[in-house]
């Protein structure tokens, strides 16, 4: 996996490209959402991922993302990013998180996602 190429993974997931999302994701991988009841939910093979994947923009969905500082070492990855979400009264809050990443050659075996949450 090189840099520029877990940018453009996190470029289709701002843009909720859902087939663009999958090319990056390897036939036997696995993602950990950073919500849901385990907390987080779990999800293992390609079509329980897109379901995943799916659910997340959803539950996001109305946010602005923006993408934060990420970095490729070998076989594992850390993208940093948030979601802004603006109330009805215009009140601004912002969702950060981050992705941890394993990679299979160029693609994503795991996706491990963690979010910093309000009280």
């Amino acid at each position: 996996m090189t840099i520029e190429r877990l940018l453009a993974f996190g470029d289709a997931w701002n843009r909720g490209d859902v087939d663009d999302i999958m090319s990056y994701f390897a036939a036997e991988c696995t993602y950990h959402a950073s919500a849901g009841p385990e907390p987080g939910r779990n999800y293992e093979g390609r079509e329980a991922v897109r379901r995943g994947v799916i659910e997340m923009l959803a539950y996001d969905g109305g946010g602005r993302s923006k993408a934060g500082p990420t970095f490729v070492a070998g076989e594992r990855g850390v993208a940093e990013w948030s979601y802004e979400f603006t109330a009805g009264d215009g009140t601004v809050t912002v969702i950060r998180g981050c992705d941890v990443f394993e990679f299979e050659g160029d693609l994503i075996r795991r996706k491990d996602a963690f979010r910093k949450v309000y009280a």
